[in-house]
């Protein structure tokens, strides 16, 4: 049964029903907080909020790694039916003219910045009338709809509020506005609005509802059992929905602890699951090659891990089945979806077998209708025949931030949602997903999927990850161009990596280029940016004086 309660409400049983029971912790500096300590916290925000003119519908940006009052801020925000716009933290100074343009931003509450990028600078290059304002009284020319800036944190800048004088603010207002505010909060109002990661194109602002996040939760915590015991390691950052909705809204459902990881480091990842006993560990492929890869890895206790999920990008088969024994996580599962879809579409649960669990996403989220559609005609694919994943239900999003006819591109007339991702469903009626309409390479006519190549170039030894793009070529078209990360230590040729593929896969299918990278080019949220694959593929051919043919 769908729930309608709102995420203040969530909070609120927990906070009234395991008052004592931890809820947010933060390991590495052991700060922790029960359900009626945080929900406290919260409330006394919320009033803050509204002292600054925060309203029902007002939109506040969250531009923050996994700071300890990340959360604070977009519980605050639900509570008095406020969206909370998630800004990516690897967002530089275009990027965030952009989002704060385009979502309406009233109210942008920030860090420092993290390591490569000062958002305080940012900011102030954003909003030079800044440094003459007075708190509350902002007025710029250029982000009309922009009243205040928020710091996450003790110190001050000019201009702008920080937490403390925030809390202090909202002593002034009164229980009995803050409950008015609570009372107009409707389960169908939009508590969340995140950009899509632009791994293939312009951001757009994607509308969620407390419906459509506390409900995709809550079916995907009991796709993996979670109770009140359990406690999730949640490393993903905040500002997608792998960690607010998978992660977040699974914990506020099932009243699960949350152990918070403010910036990945597999070394305080492994760390914490140790020291707190975690039962659950979220990340997408690349954080889990860290975490097993790092060299302090023995030293740690991880056998508490029962459960988690990998997702964000493709998951090599062989990937998961090592996850599976040497993290100790025997039930990983994998999530398939999109943000629009709040996120998850398909769920592989601890029901599921081994190999499911392994070579598959799972079958559709409950109440909830997935179509594999054949992009050219629009109809219905039989099983074991490839075509589009689209989906219906209570998880596709309210739609696109001012733009209807995107909108309506990805959402058809019959309300199914249009991924833009190829899969495939099987007799049982698990889905696997093939690759992406737009990754496909066309080679004279031929269509090859990378996740194809990807899989079995996994099993090469030698090979830490791999991703698989298309080079443009004169001739074909396009030409196969494999990526490939080595393990430490570990010696590769592009002719070994042809000559391992000979014989096995179709001539066609083998790479023309193989390039020996140290990285891919990644989103805020881990996802690969495979677009960017191409250019530097034609980079590395300059530099190495090979010719496009």
């Amino acid at each position: 049964m769908l729930s309608d309660k709102t995420i203040g409400q969530w909070l609120e049983y927990w906070a009234e029903n395991a008052p004592g029971k931890e809820y947010i912790i933060y390991s590495d500096r052991d700060l922790r907080f029960t359900w009626k300590q945080f929900n406290e916290r919260v409330d006394n925000m919320a009033k803050g909020l509204i002292a600054i003119g925060i309203r029902r519908g007002t939109h506040v940006g969250i531009w923050a790694t996994n700071v300890p009052d990340w959360l604070t801020f977009l519980y605050a925000s639900a509570k008095i039916g406020a969206v909370a716009v998630t800004v990516n933290t690897n967002y530089k100074q275009h990027e965030l003219e952009y989002l704060v343009e385009n979502s309406d931003i009233h109210t942008l509450c920030i860090t420092e910045g993290v390591f490569d990028g000062s958002y305080i600078d940012m900011v102030n290059t954003l909003l030079p009338e800044l440094k003459t304002s007075q708190r509350g009284y902002l007025k710029s020319a250029r982000f009309p709809f922009l009243k205040n800036v928020v710091f996450i944190g003790q110190e001050k800048f000019r201009g702008m509020y920080n937490t403390a004088e925030l809390l202090l603010l909202g002593k002034n207002v009164s229980d009995e506005e803050l409950n008015k505010s609570k009372a107009q909060v409707n389960c169908h109002d939009v508590a969340n609005m995140q950009y899509t990661s632009g791994t293939t194109g312009f951001p757009k602002g994607v509308m969620l509802s407390h419906h459509n996040i506390v409900n995709n939760g809550f079916f995907t915590g009991e796709g993996m059992h979670f109770t009140p015991d359990d406690k999730l390691c949640c490393c993903v950052p905040l500002f997608h929905c792998f960690g607010v909705v998978l992660a977040t809204m699974a914990c506020l459902t099932h009243g699960t602890a949350q152990v918070m990881v403010e910036r990945f480091d597999p070394l305080l990842v492994l760390a914490s699951v140790h020291k707190e006993r975690c039962t659950v560990l979220y990340g997408v492929p690349t954080m889990f090659i860290a975490e097993m890869n790092h060299p302090m890895f023995s030293m740690f206790d991880v056998t508490s891990l029962r459960t988690g999920i990998m997702a964000g990008s493709l998951c090599p088969v062989e990937l998961m089945r090592k996850v599976t024994g040497q993290l100790h996580i025997t039930h990983i599962t994998s999530v398939y979806g999109l943000t629009e879809s709040s996120p998850g579409m398909t769920h592989s649960v601890i029901e599921d077998s081994f190999d499911a669990r392994c070579t598959t996403v799972g079958k559709e989220y409950p109440f909830t209708e997935v179509k594999i559609i054949d992009p050219e005609t629009g109809k219905e694919c039989p099983p074991g025949v490839q075509g589009e994943m689209c989906c219906r239900g209570y998880l596709n999003m309210k739609g696109y931030y001012k733009n209807p006819q995107a909108t309506a591109e990805v959402i058809d007339t019959d309300g199914f949602l249009h991924s833009g991702d190829l899969g495939v469903k099987d007799e049982n009626g698990y889905y696997r997903i093939t690759g992406r309409i737009k990754d496909m390479i066309i080679r004279g006519g031929e269509n090859i999927y990378p996740r194809e190549i990807e899989e079995f170039l996994y099993h090469l030894p030698g090979v830490k990850d791999i991703q698989v793009a298309g080079i443009p070529s004169g001739k074909y078209g396009e030409e196969v161009g494999a990526f490939i990360i080595l393990h430490a230590g570990a010696r590769l040729t592009a002719e070994e990596v042809q000559a391992f593929c000979r014989g096995k896969i179709a001539r066609h299918k083998i790479p023309k280029y193989v390039f020996f990278v140290d990285e891919y080019p990644l989103t805020g949220s881990g996802k690969i940016q495979k677009f960017k694959l191409k250019d530097i593929g034609l980079k590395l051919m300059k530099e190495q004086g090979i010719e496009v043919v």
